[in-house]
């Protein structure tokens, strides 16, 4: 049994299909199933059921598999003390990072990140953020940036930033005359959300529930952008956290951003990683230049079309 043969094993669970593993694998179809065989020979078990349509793993493959994973996790990480050592600010870092948030952070922090850290190579996973964890739990990410809460005490948590929520109007709307709202503003309103799957739904429904605000029914849309195209088409309203109108991001026409006051809706952003990597050391470092964000780009005030 070596390392080659586990990581075709994984790779053949994770697609259920040999020619996909392969591909996955870098090598060809014939030496990954020959390979795989080999497995089964060695260890006195079939490992997989071979069908004509589709590749299903046996009960004891599914939990070698799992085995697996977490043997070339542990390989990982004796790679990365090594290479950690010797050079702790260069080589490749995985970082997950959830789409409501990527496209507006990472143009702010990888400049500055890649000042302080020339020599890193920075390979980003934009994902929901239930792939991320799973990818961070697997070791296929090495750290991760998210919206708390994240329950799982196998991985550290360092806060960043907490970032507002802003109302989002269209410019008829009548609250587009406002020049501050309270969350009971909102009792009435029915706020366009995203679809399942995004944490900024299930952040947002909570501030629809804390403020007594209901859902629009009969569409749920798949990005920021579509929601922020909805509201100037004067469908609905909606929230949007503050980086998502943040300059590069071009203001939307017929779109009016009003701010909150009292008890201002935000979400709380961290960094996470696993508490047995290797490379903790250096995340933290990563996370202090993350965390040093310009105070302006947090503070609604510094908008010019809010009041």
């Amino acid at each position: 049994m070596n390392l080659r043969d586990l990581r075709y094993l994984v790779a053949l669970a994770e697609h259920k299909h040999f020619g996909h593993a392969a591909e996955a694998s870098f090598v060809s179809q014939p030496t990954l199933s020959t390979q795989i065989k080999k497995l089964e020979d060695e260890l006195g078990v079939a490992l997989v059921e071979r069908t004509p349509r589709k590749v299903l793993l046996t009960e004891v493959g599914r939990e070698i598999a799992q085995r697996a994973r977490g043997v070339l996790r542990e390989v990982d990480e004796i790679r990365s003390i090594a290479r950690r050592t010797t050079d702790p600010e260069s080589g490749s870092l995985r970082l997950g990072i959830f789409p409501t948030l990527g496209p507006y952070l990472l143009p702010h922090v990888v400049p500055r990140i890649r000042e302080r850290f020339p020599r890193l190579e920075l390979l980003l996973v934009e994902e929901k953020t239930e792939t991320v964890l799973a990818q961070l739990r697997e070791g296929r990410l090495d750290a991760a940036i998210l919206a708390l809460p994240v329950h799982d005490d196998q991985l550290h948590v360092e806060p960043l930033f907490e970032e507002p929520f802003l109302l989002a109007v269209p410019d008829t709307h009548p609250l587009a005359r406002r020049k501050t709202l309270k969350l009971d503003d909102l009792a009435d309103e029915s706020l366009l959300l995203l679809e399942d799957g995004h944490c900024l739904r299930d952040q947002a429904l909570e501030v629809c529930q804390l403020a007594g605000a209901g859902e629009k029914t009969g569409f749920r849309a798949t990005s920021l952008e579509t929601l922020r195209q909805m509201v100037a088409a004067n469908v609905g309203v909606t929230l949007l956290p503050l980086l998502a109108v943040q300059p590069p991001v071009a203001p939307s026409a017929h779109v009016r951003l009003v701010q909150f006051r009292g008890d201002v809706p935000r979400r709380r952003i961290a960094m996470l990683w696993r508490k047995s990597s290797a490379m903790t050391p250096f995340l933290k470092s990563l996370a202090a230049v993350v965390r040093a964000l310009p105070k302006e780009l947090l503070d609604p005030r510094t908008l010019a079309d809010v009041a």
